[in-house]
């Protein structure tokens, strides 16, 4: 399989409902939560990529571009965009949708970086 078709065939969409438990006093999700999502999802894509152990190393850069309000929809969307010899990156995009409508934007975006690891949690080659 070449490096474009696993980079296809590991993209990770996760859907979420905003709960009023999740959300702040603005009635909008906590950005911790998004975040934490965030790197849940970057987690599943890097390591449907690899196939291994993989552990967040850093977060670059995380824009807030829009509110997320309780009572929407969210899509979080997972593509590996860079490939180096023991890390991968990973973008991840927050889009909001409203339930009752087609309305659609995004909200957030990300990009989180990932380590693979062996057994004795020392950095090892992703693809062999």
């Amino acid at each position: 399989m070449t490096v474009e078709e696993r980079i296809e065939q590991s993209q990770t969409r996760v859907f979420k409902a905003v709960f009023p438990n999740t959300t702040n006093h603005y009635d909008t999700l906590f950005g911790g939560t998004a975040m934490q999502l965030m790197d849940e999802v970057a987690f599943i894509t890097a390591t449907r990529f690899s196939r291994q152990r993989m552990v967040t190393v850093s977060s670059d850069r995380i824009d807030f571009k829009k509110p997320i309000p309780a009572g929407t929809l969210v899509e979080l969307f997972g593509k590996v965009t860079y490939l180096g010899n023991t890390s991968l990156k990973v973008r991840v995009n927050i889009f909001i949708e409203q339930m009752y409508s087609d309305d659609r934007e995004k909200a957030v975006s990300g990009e989180f970086t990932f380590v693979a690891i062996d057994q004795d949690k020392k950095p090892i080659k992703i693809l062999k």
